[in-house]
């Protein structure tokens, strides 16, 4: 894709949102239209020093781009209702499936690929599997609102008789990194258990209640947030390589991914134990974890283990190599959190 196309990201001001921004602008992409709500003063911290043409408030950008009528190449929608502990449906509705059905019809009434942030919440316990099946997605009972609304998202789009050119849903899993400093209890447990360990010396897990399982052993597939944006800038610029595949018969053929749901994991899961001991190698300290109880709302719907199944991503052709757990959380916490440094 042209240096100059123009690019629209919502949830810009946003953990992996701002993220995207910056890995763009290094890629050499600054005609960004920076989609969020710009009044929070901790997530104004994420957009210092990156380059684009103009920011517009989330409830104004329809009829903005309808009255600027400005030429798009491409959409990422990121932004979201996040909190898992917001249990008001009625605003996940609204943010996560009515305003993510008004980006889709965009796209498609206007002929704009569209990378979309789905979510591992969708698959509730785990009891389907962790496989990006589209026949499977009717059948999964999220355990939150957030997931449901996802959930119900995901459903919608795969019941369009009209769509972008390309399309793709990204079920991220539990992802970590920097400028995620003002998600409050909804940041990672990367970032959680660093503060832990430098307020206290020691991080509490969860103990467990599960037989065959050890304290701590709980499984979750962390990704790094550098590679979840490697991910998103891949969708984009094969994206465009299918369109010029289409239009220009002369070109070698690339491998390049279907429009659908695709999971984003590593595909690879490890333990909260091996979480907080990579932090604490990170920090330069001995390890010190004390184990708590599991609080008794959650201990019957408490997952024990998640992992995505990469193989439909690495089927599209998506070669690159995740960061290792030890790796990732290593770099997060001596670049970014031990300097309060934004990416």
């Amino acid at each position: 894709m042209e240096k100059n196309a123009t690019i629209i990201i919502t949830g810009a001001a946003g953990f992996i949102g701002s993220c995207l921004v910056s890995y763009l602008n290094q890629e050499g992409y600054k005609n960004l239209i920076l989609v969020d709500e710009f009044d929070d003063n901790e997530k104004e911290l994420n957009l210092l020093h990156k380059e684009y043409t103009v920011r517009v408030e989330r409830d104004n950008f329809f009829d903005w781009i309808m009255k600027e009528k400005i030429p798009v190449d491409f959409v990422f929608h990121l932004g979201a209702c996040t909190d898992t502990t917001e249990y008001n449906y009625a605003v996940h509705q609204h943010l996560n499936v009515e305003y993510s059905q008004k980006i889709w019809n965009y796209c498609t009434i206007n002929n704009i690929p569209l990378v979309y942030a789905s979510s591992a919440a969708t698959y509730g316990e785990g009891e389907l599997g962790y496989q990006d099946d589209h026949d499977l997605v009717n059948e999964y009972h999220p355990l939150n609102p957030y997931g449901i609304s996802k959930n119900e998202f995901d459903k919608w789009v795969l019941h369009q008789a009209l769509h972008p050119p390309f399309w793709a849903g990204l079920k991220f899993f539990n992802v970590y990194g920097p400028n995620e400093y003002h998600k409050g209890q909804m940041a990672s447990m990367v970032f959680h258990t660093y503060n832990q360990a430098l307020r206290n010396g020691k991080v509490k897990l969860f103990r467990s209640h599960k037989s065959g399982w050890k304290d701590g052993e709980q499984l979750r597939d962390f990704i790094y947030v550098k590679d979840v944006i490697t991910v998103c800038f891949w969708m984009m610029t094969t994206a465009n390589n299918l369109h010029r595949q289409h239009t220009d018969t002369s070109q070698t053929p690339v491998p390049y991914p279907e429009s659908g749901i695709y999971n984003l994991g590593t595909g690879h899961s490890r333990s909260f134990n091996d979480l907080a001991k990579a932090t604490f190698a990170g920090m330069s300290m001995a390890p010190e974890i004390e184990y708590i109880e599991i609080p008794d709302n959650i201990k019957e719907k408490y997952q024990y283990c998640t992992e995505a199944n990469m193989e439909k991503l690495r089927s599209a052709g998506y070669t690159k190599e995740f960061y290792t757990l030890e790796k990732g959380v290593d770099d997060y916490v001596r670049n970014y959190l031990s300097g309060n440094n934004f990416y």
